[in-house]
């Protein structure tokens, strides 16, 4: 077992990719909505602990939750959640502390492709 000394280390915010969220599990277009709410109170996390400047945070979110909505409704439209995903994206892909919350962002598009 690998031990890591993590004394003195100042984190504001890590994503914890063996969390909550589980894209993995999805297995139909509920699963999916339920996990991208999760992921979406993980960005909202991150926000909190200041990963984001306020211009971003507040793109970020808006995107993620425009996703979240469309996935919910009845007949949702593909192509708007995978714009309003693709946004999110854009707009923290530049901040190091958020490359879990992009990856989640991008395993969520996908499948996004394979349920709507």
């Amino acid at each position: 077992m690998t031990i890591f000394d993590q004394r003195g280390q100042h984190v504001t915010y890590q994503y914890n990719a063996a969390g909550n969220i589980n894209f993995g599990a999805v297995q139909n277009p509920v699963d999916l909505a339920a996990e991208l709410e999760k992921l979406l109170a993980e960005m909202q996390e991150a926000i909190k602990a200041g990963v984001f400047d306020e211009e971003t945070a507040t793109d970020a979110e808006y995107q993620l939750k425009k996703a979240v909505q469309q996935a919910k409704r009845p007949g949702p439209e593909k192509k708007t959640i995978l714009q309003h995903l693709t946004d999110a994206k854009a707009a923290i892909e530049g901040v190091t502390a958020a490359a879990g919350l992009v990856g989640a962002l991008v395993k969520a598009a996908e499948l996004v492709q394979a349920f709507f």
